[in-house]
């Protein structure tokens, strides 16, 4: 009997033809129900998801009763698979990171550079008819600070590209040592010292039970007024009521965030503020990104459940 794979997330076409082309049977099914992704699960050997599948306990539960061995994540971030119920029920999870990471960072960078030369209103009120070029002066990034939270691949792309354009890079990640983070040409920093230093601040961390909110009111009030904030890493971990009052009283001079605790969001009154710029999740959407991941986490499965890595 062929080895079968349930793709129940929207992905580029080489992953299910690569799949196929091993001798897998493919069903691709976005835009399940949790129930009814459930009650086919167990049919297959192999998941794959994307960011929109919430992979939960009761749903590995009933895939581990059935056929299943592997959940592949075209991904990074492993949010929406819950890892202690795949352990418990001896479901392998693989992901795809670092395949994604020029994507995100080269919209770290874009995003420093609308909110620094105010680019988001100037958008907004020409298409409106205004002219505001005198109200619209913004800043340079050349000779200013770039405080980077975590130094993944990410964060050593968005501190090359920072150096590239000139910025000073500043740098804090207690899993990295400091000759680590000096190779990349940062300076590496303590934690309240990078909030205090920079002129960027972009995160770049995953979302766990330590780092959820860990930009708060009291992190936020050590930045500069003059200071912009930056989080295409995951939602979750800037205080979102935090962040309005310190963007609305002229605390912090903008943010921009490409990720939501919930996506899609709920409203929420930052969304009103003229210094906040929001995109819905588009660190990743790039073509060569998108193929890339694709294709890898086809061949991790296909390497797992082949048996190659001990999958059957």
């Amino acid at each position: 009997m062929a080895l079968r794979i349930l793709i129940s997330d929207k992905i580029e076409a080489v992953c299910p033809e690569s799949f196929k082309r091993a001798g897998f049977e493919v069903d691709e099914k976005s835009g399940l129900s949790p129930e009814a992704l459930g009650e086919i699960i167990g049919q297959y050997h192999g998941l794959v998801v994307r960011s929109a599948t919430k992979v939960s306990a009761a749903i590995l539960e009933k895939g581990a009763a059935g056929n299943l061995k592997i959940v592949g994540r075209a991904g990074a971030g492993l949010d929406n698979i819950d890892g202690q119920a795949a352990e418990r029920f001896k479901v392998k999870v693989v992901n795809t990171p670092g395949l994604n990471a020029n994507a995100v960072a080269e919209l770290t960078i874009a995003l420093s550079i609308i909110l620094a030369r105010k680019l988001w209103p100037a958008m907004e009120s020409i298409k409106a008819g205004r002219w505001e070029k005198k109200n619209l002066g913004g800043y340079e990034v050349m000779g200013k600070t770039m405080g980077l939270l975590g130094l993944g691949a990410v964060g050593k792309l968005v501190a090359a590209k920072a150096l590239g354009l000139g910025l000073k890079v500043l740098a804090h990640d207690p899993l990295i040592g400091s000759q680590e983070i000096e190779a990349v040409g940062a300076k590496a920093v303590g934690f309240e010292e990078l909030f205090q230093l920079s002129d960027y601040l972009s995160l770049h961390l995953p979302k766990t039970k330590e780092t959820a909110n860990i930009v708060d009111g009291k992190v936020l009030a050590l930045m500069k007024p003059s200071a912009y904030l930056i989080n295409c890493a995951r939602g979750g971990l800037i205080d979102q009521g935090a962040l309005f009052e310190a963007l609305k009283e002229n605390r912090l001079a903008g943010a921009a965030t490409d990720v939501f605790d919930k996506e899609p969001p709920d409203p929420m009154p930052l969304m009103g503020l003229p210094n906040f710029v929001a995109i819905p999740h588009l660190g990743a959407s790039t073509e060569e990104a998108q193929l890339a991941v694709a294709e890898k986490v086809a061949l991790l499965m296909i390497d797992y459940l082949s048996g190659s890595a001990g999958g059957l």
